[in-house]
């Protein structure tokens, strides 16, 4: 089973799709900073350019979604589908701009893993989004679902770790403590966004089973 007006209506999918990618290219980015911390600001620019890019993507999707009749799935889940996309590339650049306006110096050892799985998630989640051209049945896909449960609860064990050390370190600079609980959090609202597509996008697949 197909949605309706998949064979003519490829474009809405496939600005999707490059929506998913933006907020991918965005992680690897950041992963790149991670590795790369003595040039934070070159990729935080970088980033800002990902960002950029995706919000043009939106807003041709936006315009397109209004200006046609008869979409491939209710304008309303496009609109939603579109906006949670475009709200994880927005999350990361949002982290990684913040970063280089705090000026930090030096990388902290818990961030490399949450942003690893940052990268995981964004990718596992550009999956999902690819299997709504042509696989709309829920049992083909429950497993990406499940995958990216399975990232997002890591994540957050690990998110929740990164904090304890943070504020319980002896000595703790609170300045520092600050920036980096800002840096931490945005973090997991990008994972948690990731999460939110995924529940979008379930939901739209049971509506047209």
């Amino acid at each position: 089973m197909r949605f309706p007006g998949l064979s003519k209506k490829q474009g809405f999918y496939a600005l999707l799709e490059k929506q998913a990618q933006a907020a991918v290219d965005a992680a690897k980015e950041f992963q790149a900073l991670v590795n790369d911390f003595d040039n934070l600001a070159r990729h935080a620019a970088r980033i800002k350019e990902i960002e950029s890019e995706a919000d043009h993507i939106t807003h041709e999707l936006a315009n397109r979604i209004d200006a046609t009749f008869v979409t491939p799935l209710d304008k309303e889940d496009l609109h939603a589908l579109s906006s949670e996309l475009d709200d994880v590339t927005d999350c990361i650049e949002a982290c990684t701009g913040r970063m280089a306006l705090y000026e930090l110096k030096q990388c902290r050892p818990d961030l490399g893993a949450l942003v690893l799985l940052l990268l995981q998630i964004t990718e596992a989640t550009r999956e999902a989004v690819k299997a709504l051209r042509d696989k709309p049945n829920r049992d083909e896909i429950q497993g990406l679902f499940i995958h990216i449960h399975q990232i997002e609860n890591e994540h957050d064990a690990r998110f929740r770790k990164a904090l304890a050390d943070l504020l319980n370190a002896p000595d703790a600079d609170p300045i520092n403590v600050i920036k980096w609980k800002s840096v931490y959090n945005r973090i997991e609202a990008a994972v948690d966004k990731c999460e939110d597509v995924a529940h979008v996008i379930e939901s739209v697949v049971v509506k047209y089973a």
